[in-house]
């Protein structure tokens, strides 16, 4: 790809972070990152994304915006000209979008009118929203949800939230022509992330020794998930980049891909692979899973199909992924604590 400038939101977030290393390592591009460190971004994830690069920091333009609030003129001078853009940026945990849903939504709705405002003014030549597999809701077995066949039915504020930002990414495609794409994504796992995810929060009781609780249903069935490592993630929002953007009037919608990871895996076999790779004991229960976490659903699925007819496969496995994210984290102990 030819030089760009890349405006990256939620760069300091988890995801977000593996975007910037990757866009870094595989480009030239300069890349903006509005950053607040006050929605669980962290300076410290910028700052290892560029660890034995340094030079990168170079290319990293970071601009203290919050997209909750609208993008004032003169932060919009400081963005400068932007041919691409990146949306990562959103509030991302279920359990506290059900504690304070209001904010959560509010937050979650704003941000995306905000940057979408700005973006009419702006002009870029693309524009990537990154979305959720949950805003579908839950996967009957042996069923995989598919780009704009299936309907919305999200059982959390989350998966809400997300849901209204896709809808209104679309509306600002009919009305304003922006050159927009929407892209759902499975459970990513992967270094630097919070220890309220599934993957460090096992970790984290296995050595301290604590009851691993394994969501499952009444009938008997263990919930599961398709992980995907966010590195992956970032390889393919590169892939799509490159891509035609269906303008209105030449489609009716906007172009819209899963990214998916390459198998089905249940959360009990999930922790058992880390327990193993660990070397330790997997002291488990199985809990209702709806009883436990009302708003969560036990079974996500996409269906892949469409990116991989484009051309894109996951450059790193699943089992290769989760041997990196649990030997880091080993090796950085103190992520598991922040």
């Amino acid at each position: 790809m030819s030089s760009k400038r890349l405006l990256l939101t939620g760069a300091s977030g988890f995801v977000g972070s593996h975007v910037l290393r990757h866009v870094l390592v595989k480009t030239d591009w300069e890349i903006v990152c509005p950053v607040t460190f006050s929605h669980k971004g962290l300076q410290d994830r910028i700052r290892l994304s560029i660890a034995g690069n340094e030079d990168h920091l170079k290319r990293i333009k970071l601009v203290k915006c919050d997209l909750a609030y609208p993008v004032s003129s003169l932060t919009a001078q400081e963005i400068g000209k932007i041919d691409y853009v990146l949306n990562l940026a959103s509030e991302s945990h279920v359990d506290r979008s059900i504690s304070e849903p209001a904010n959560f939504i509010i937050n979650n709705v704003s941000l995306i009118c905000n940057l979408l405002d700005w973006a009419r003014i702006a002009n870029p030549e693309k524009i990537i929203h990154i979305s959720t597999d949950e805003v579908y809701g839950p996967a009957p077995i042996g069923a995989a949800h598919r780009e704009w066949i299936d309907q919305y039915f999200p059982s959390n504020p989350y998966s809400a939230s997300k849901a209204a930002q896709e809808s209104i990414v679309f509306s600002y495609w009919r009305t304003y022509g922006l050159p927009v794409m929407i892209t759902n994504t499975m459970n990513l796992i992967g270094e630097m992330q919070d220890p309220e995810k599934f993957i460090p929060m096992i970790m984290r009781r296995i050595i301290s020794g604590e009851k691993v609780s394994i969501h499952g249903s009444l009938a008997g069935e263990i919930g599961s998930r398709f992980y995907l490592h966010a590195r992956n993630q970032a390889d393919a929002l590169l892939f799509l980049l490159d891509k035609e953007f269906p303008k209105y009037g030449e489609s009716d919608k906007p172009a819209k891909f899963h990214i998916v990871g390459e198998r089905e895996i249940n959360n009990l076999e999930l922790a058992q692979f880390i327990a193993d790779h660990m070397k330790r004991e997997l002291n488990y229960e199985i809990v209702d899973f709806h009883t436990s976490r009302p708003g969560h659903d036990l079974r996500y699925a996409l269906d892949g199909s469409l990116i991989a007819k484009a051309g894109w496969r996951a450059p790193v496995s699943l089992f290769d992924s989760l041997r990196r994210t649990i030997d880091w984290n080993l090796a950085h102990p103190e992520w598991l604590k922040i």
